[in-house]
């Protein structure tokens, strides 16, 4: 199968980066899987690079499977990844709305047939984020975006949570639920 993999950190010695992507990255191609990467930083991505753009799609139509990661700030992921959202999954690319009333109509997903993966880190744990916020950064993710072009319920997301504090015996256990994730993935 074709698996793209999409990283949006700015530093490649970041948890993202050199502890999740790696591990993605190494996992796929020792079982010998066709692999693209997309690093939104790396190609220094903003929205008037309008060639990337077009190198985007093609990767995202080319792959049965995206491996999305970021880590959170503010609330929402990298700019360079909501850029991508807003550049790549486009009207006509991504969804449509298919007109239900003269006011109202309903997105119908494109990619439906892509498997999605996506890793979020926090900084900060998991009881205020979702308890507090209601978890409005996976929320948003899943119903504002994925559900336009993925469809309902057809991704996976994964939070670790407190990345910059928590002990390396941790964020090796956090790698190692990765692997299982992409190992399980494989058997599909």
């Amino acid at each position: 199968m074709n698996n793209l993999i999409i990283i949006s950190h700015p530093k490649t010695e970041s948890f993202c980066y050199n502890g999740i992507y790696k591990t993605i990255h190494k996992t796929l191609q020792e079982a010998n899987e066709s692999i693209r990467v997309i690093d939104l930083y790396g190609d220094d991505f903003t929205s008037s690079k309008h060639d990337l753009v077009k190198s985007y799609k093609d990767a995202v139509t080319w792959s049965d499977r995206i491996y999305i990661i970021s880590p959170v700030w503010w609330f929402r992921l990298t700019p360079k990844m909501e850029t991508f959202f807003d550049e790549v999954f486009t009207p006509g690319f991504a969804y449509n709305f298919v007109p239900l009333t003269k006011l109202y109509g309903y997105p119908k997903p494109l990619l439906s047939d892509k498997k999605v993966r996506t890793y979020l880190t926090h900084g900060a744990p998991s009881l205020p984020v979702q308890i507090l916020y209601f978890n409005s950064v996976k929320l948003r993710l899943v119903m504002g975006v994925y559900s336009f072009v993925f469809g309902w319920f057809k991704t996976k997301t994964r939070q670790f949570w407190s990345v910059p504090f928590v002990s390396q015996e941790k964020r090796e256990s956090y790698l190692k639920r990765v692997e299982r994730d992409i190992k399980n993935d494989l058997k599909k």
